[in-house]
């Protein structure tokens, strides 16, 4: 989520994308890894880095950029 938010900033001048959606399942390994680092314990889950956090059953995983469309946050890389 990070490289991809950094990449859109890069690309749109610092605008800020209009949120990301995760599945529940990318959700809570989220949530689990940000309370063991940064974000501590009372992390509340629904915010990345002032970007907010949507969670869906019917997302592969994305983060909608500032003009709308849609960026894969599932890596194609093996």
């Amino acid at each position: 989520m990070t490289e991809k938010l950094i990449a859109h900033w890069r690309a749109n001048g610092n605008a800020y994308p209009q949120k990301f959606i995760l599945t529940p399942e990318q959700h809570t390994v989220y949530v689990e890894t940000r309370k063991k680092g940064i974000g501590g314990p009372n992390i509340d889950g629904f915010e990345h880095m002032g970007v907010r956090i949507e969670v869906s059953d019917s997302t592969p995983g994305v983060m909608i950029a500032a003009d709308g469309t849609e960026v894969s946050l599932v890596s194609t890389e093996e």
